[in-house]
């Protein structure tokens, strides 16, 4: 008996939390405080990566640009001095956007260990920058980047408002947005307002772009195995065993999983806004499609509907394992794809990566154990067929979990040599090749498993029955006996059992000792 209450309260407030706050292209500043960098007080206001729109097309001044441009717009954005902080002289707010491989182009010498941000007296009295602004240089490729413009309060003011501009993307990179300023009495400004990010093709962030038209191939991929699934499955419909019902579930929820990304994906791209409802039921879907998936190999691995008809005292300890990965895949695919566009800390990711992750080795290395048993009993019993059966999806797996370790070390490798998301248009691969990876192993189960009209011949069945699934030229284990009553009463005298009563017996008690 679980308790699940605490699990699912805390769940609900995790999703009541992420409502409040989420964020897209469109990021919305909510009075948020600047953060103390060396001699700057500095805000992230994003970073994404954007893709080129024709040079020219866009002026700065245009109210609403068009479609095909790509752009950052600003709108709205207020510095506001918070309570107690009322008669001070005024102080400048400045905006700089910037591309990434710009980013040597930004501050001057080292302040206090620190590259130094804000412009000094003495570097003012060189000439090389105007005292309390933000040092900066033209960029090689553009001269007229970084964009860096600003804001100053009036005296007497409680607040000061950023004009509402665009800025034209003429160039493809990641670009980021920083405010900053240098005046240490306004160090408990906040910031309110909100800034579009948008590409020529939409509102989708570049490294996300891709996502779109990926799942829209997963989906009708998922479209073309389940029609030859469920064709399958409604001809043979009398020869259906239990496992395969198990399949029939994870490809529907394959198929659902991989719609409802797509439609969050599109409706993203339109409006700038992460459909928070389609995103939830889009996460949940995968969750517990992994869930069900991983729960029905470790049951195909125990034996489950082929060698054995129940898990016996076992189903409680799978049901466990299987209800404890779903609560951290969820929270963990909740926190990624509801919430900011903007990857999560390290520490923080780190915290929820690693319950899903051990849970999964824990997942491994029970699938592996169960099918080394299941393998042997298979070949005690002389189950050729089955045997057969087994031994190819042994295969397919051990070659799955090679080269998700192999990805897993390119994909540590891809991320430690790209601090900057210098390599965000192939960003995209990482989470898709997860995708194709499941997706191709549920193919083969499929392959392996389909229904047929011999589908019972590889489901479980009395000992009586499984004759049928042995090798013809494997030696006959039980022959009619011709044996006279007083030496059939003899035999268990004498040791003489029949083979394939002890292993029954064997098996039985293998069954119960599980």
């Amino acid at each position: 008996m679980f308790r699940l209450d605490k699990p699912t309260w805390v769940l609900c407030f995790l999703i009541f939390v992420l409502l409040s706050t989420v964020e897209g292209s469109v990021h919305e500043y909510k009075g948020e405080k600047f953060v103390d960098k060396g001699n700057a007080f500095v805000f992230h206001g994003g970073s994404e990566g954007i893709y080129s729109s024709t040079p020219g097309s866009l002026n700065e001044s245009s109210a609403i640009p068009d479609n095909g441009d790509a752009y950052i717009r600003f709108e709205k954005i207020t510095f506001r001095k918070t309570e107690g902080f009322g008669n001070f002289s005024p102080g400048l707010v400045q905006a700089i956007v910037f591309e990434v491989e710009d980013r040597e182009t930004i501050g001057g010498s080292a302040y206090g260990g620190q590259k130094a941000i804000c412009c000094t007296a003495d570097l003012a009295k060189l000439g090389v920058c105007a005292q309390g602004e933000i040092i900066h240089r033209p960029s090689v490729n553009d001269p007229s980047w970084p964009q860096v413009f600003g804001v100053s309060f009036e005296r007497d003011k409680d607040e000061a408002t950023l004009k509402s501009k665009s800025i034209p993307v003429t160039r493809t990179g990641m670009y980021n947005l920083y405010f900053i300023h240098c005046d240490p009495n306004l160090k408990d400004v906040v910031i309110e307002g909100k800034t579009i990010w948008k590409n020529p093709t939409g509102y989708l962030p570049g490294r996300m772009a891709p996502l779109m038209n990926f799942y829209g191939f997963m989906s009708l991929a998922f479209v073309i195995l389940g029609v030859f699934w469920f064709t399958q499955y409604a001809r043979f419909w009398r020869e259906v065993f239990p496992l395969q019902n198990c399949i029939t579930l994870v490809i529907t929820l394959g198929m659902f999983e991989m719609a409802l990304w797509y439609f969050d994906y599109a409706e993203f791209n339109e409006t700038g806004i992460r459909p928070t409802g389609i995103t939830i039921w889009a996460v949940t879907f995968g969750t517990v499609k992994r869930t069900v998936a991983r729960l029905v190999i470790l049951m195909v691995s125990m034996g489950y509907g082929v060698v054995r008809p129940t898990l016996g005292g076992l189903t409680s300890k799978v049901i466990m394992l299987g209800g404890t990965f779903f609560l951290a895949s969820e929270v963990l695919e909740l926190v990624e794809n509801v919430g900011a566009v903007s990857d999560l800390s390290g520490k923080a990711r780190l915290f929820l990566v690693l319950p899903a992750a051990v849970l999964d080795a824990f997942f491994i290395i029970w699938i592996f154990k169960s099918l080394s048993a299941t393998l042997n009993k298979l070949q005690a019993r002389r189950m050729m067929v089955k045997l057969d059966i087994y031994r190819k999806f042994t295969n397919a797996l051990a070659v799955a979990v090679i080269v998700s370790v192999g990805w897993i070390c390119y994909e540590l490798y891809f991320k430690s040599n790209d601090v900057y998301n210098e390599h965000w248009q192939n960003a995209w691969i990482i989470p898709a090749f997860w995708q194709v990876l499941s997706f191709s192993l549920l193919c083969v189960i499929c392959a392996l498993w389909a229904p047929s009209q011999n589908s019972m011949r590889y489901a479980y069945s009395d000992d009586i029955g499984e004759e049928f699934d042995r090798d013809e030229s494997s030696l006959t284990l039980i022959k009619p006996s011709t044996m006279p009553l007083k030496d059939a009463r003899s035999a268990p005298e004498t040791g003489a059992v029949p083979a394939s009563n002890g292993a029954s017996n064997g098996d039985l008690e293998e069954d119960k000792t599980e």
